[in-house]
């Protein structure tokens, strides 16, 4: 794979190994893997997450990918305490996997996760999988030590049974201090693997790690080598490129990955390299987004914050995917057209929202006409109303005018004739009327 995000260098020819430790959940009783020769080395993983004081920054950063390794897959032990005995779920044991080792060069659970969320987005773009870390489509181990400044690498712990990427920054995060407390105890942190527990929150000691010479590796005799080609050109005579692994016609045939999607969405709209950063990481949410431009007139930057904001803040409150938006693109969009075109206020277009959400079957149109939410643009009416406001707020008005206009106290008045209104009055004729009234 390769592109802006993912690159490794990828092996012309990569054998197959047999791990002869032994395996319970494997028929065979060992693995087949890659030891000698994976199928790509060397790589780096482009990844980006929010920080800076407000945490509003996209900030990317490396990590140096190991090795890809190809290998089968191991069924899956199911522990019976009551019992006191294991069960086998072979259902997936024997298929192929990749496996993919990263060198240590994150510092924190947050930038672990990144990576992984980052690694996921290019496999579901690819096509290869959903990366459900809950269906167990996409498995991950984290390996964590600390050490002084200066320093080398301390013992090394692997966390197993993480189920999600937010359970993931957690338990890097815990074993992290558990380690710290350990040493500054003046103890020994034991090479061993550990479970955690999303419940507590806490990592827990499960086995022993066992030395390297238990797995005895040896050549897979059984399977050829995988011979990969860089391009047609590298081809031997007479043999049929539809047959063969090409690289060149895979780097080809790739599809917008995720760090080329967020560069085309700042630089096509002029969005904030934050605001690409949500859209992208949250599946769906830019196809949406597009679908609203698409059907509105509306500018992007304003489109974005409603997107962002109001949509994927409702999203999150109820626990919905995007795809189960009660609120459609183009219902979105009829909304958003409703404000520009000066029908309905900025608070009055929030308002209708939360009555489109709650009643999806409703327009935007609708509901604006069903309870009187048009904008005020009668101006002998509002003439009134500001009259009202000015004659009752006398202080302000003197304090407005001996300060020369001062726009707080102006915008304190606007507010208040806002407040009269319930949100529905014309803020430019507003403010026109108010400026002649207390100058």
């Amino acid at each position: 794979m390769t592109g802006l995000a993912l690159n490794c260098a990828v092996n012309r020819k990569s054998l197959f190994d047999r791990k002869h430790y032994f395996y319970a959940d494997l028929p065979a009783g060992y693995q087949i893997t890659q030891q000698r020769l994976p199928i790509a080395v060397d790589g780096v993983l482009t990844y980006s997450l929010l920080g800076g004081k407000k945490r509003n920054q996209v900030m990317r950063k490396n990590v140096t990918i190991k090795q890809i390794q190809l290998e089968q897959d191991s069924g899956k032990s199911l522990h019976d305490d009551v019992r006191s005995q294991t069960l086998i779920d072979l259902n997936r044991a024997g298929v192929g996997l990749m496996e993919l080792v990263m060198e240590p060069d994150m510092s924190c659970g947050e930038e672990a996760a990144a990576a992984v969320r980052e690694l996921q987005l290019i496999l579901q773009a690819l096509g290869t999988c959903q990366g459900n870390m809950s269906e167990g489509q996409l498995r991950v181990d984290a390996n964590v030590s600390v050490h002084r400044p200066g320093e080398p690498l301390g013992v090394r712990t692997e966390v197993k049974n993480i189920n999600s990427i937010r359970y993931l920054a957690r338990a890097i995060d815990y074993e992290i201090q558990r380690q710290i407390d350990v040493l500054q105890r003046g103890g020994t942190v034991q090479n061993e693997t550990r479970a955690y527990d999303s419940k507590s929150g806490e990592t827990l000691p499960m086995r022993d790690k066992e030395g390297l010479q238990d797995y005895r590796f040896m050549p897979e005799p059984n399977l050829p080598p995988l011979i990969l080609y860089e391009d047609n050109a590298s081809l031997p005579t007479g043999i049929d490129a539809c047959q063969v692994v090409v690289v060149q016609k895979i780097k080809e045939g790739l599809p917008e990955l995720p760090s080329v999607k967020r560069d085309r969405l700042v630089q096509m709209y002029e969005i904030l390299p934050e605001h690409s950063f949500t859209l992208v990481n949250e599946d769906g949410l830019v196809d949406y987004f597009e679908a609203v431009l698409k059907a509105t007139k509306k500018e992007p930057r304003k489109v974005i914050g409603w997107v962002t904001n109001e949509l994927l803040g409702h999203l999150k409150q109820q626990d919905m995917s995007v795809c189960q938006s009660p609120i459609s693109p183009s219902a979105l969009a009829e909304l958003l057209e409703l404000q520009e075109t000066g029908h309905i206020s900025s608070s009055v277009a929030k308002q209708v929202f939360q009555e489109m959400w709650r009643s999806p079957g409703k327009t935007a149109r609708q509901i604006t006409q069903e309870q009187d939410l048009g904008l005020v643009s009668d101006t002998a009416q509002l003439h009134i109303i500001c009259q009202k406001v000015v004659d009752s707020h006398p202080d302000e008005v003197r304090v407005h005018a001996i300060r020369s206009g001062n726009k707080k106290v102006l915008n304190k008045l606007m507010g208040l004739v806002q407040k009269e209104t319930k949100g529905r009055a014309d803020p430019v004729l507003v403010r026109a009327i108010l400026q002649k009234k207390t100058s």
